[in-house]
């Protein structure tokens, strides 16, 4: 699966939860993560989506901590198994429905 239909399968899944999936882009920054999740109930994620082999690039790993050092909730998801985890959490399920 590509990282583009990974990308897609998470937006569509946030808002049929009632959220807004959002593409992150920071002009004057590099390695910030591909999306921008706002819950239905207002939390913030960041997501940076990978393929199962995807890897993160080393100006990735390093602005995304910094972002976490700062304590914004930012997740890296890689794979439909774990797109599905992360809006079975956002629903407030404990683990994902087949889909």
């Amino acid at each position: 699966m590509t990282e583009a239909s990974i990308e897609k399968r998470l937006v569509e899944g946030v808002k049929k939860l009632g959220g807004m999936c959002l593409k992150f882009v920071s002009p004057s920054m590099t390695g910030v993560p591909d999306r921008l999740i706002i819950t239905a109930d207002g939390k913030v994620i960041f997501a940076e989506l990978k393929t199962e082999t995807g890897r993160l690039s080393k100006i990735q790993k390093y602005t995304i901590g910094e972002m976490q050092k700062r304590g914004a909730d930012v997740r890296v998801v890689k794979g439909l198994a774990e797109v599905k985890q992360l809006l079975a959490e956002i629903e407030g399920r404990s683990k994902p429905d087949e889909v």
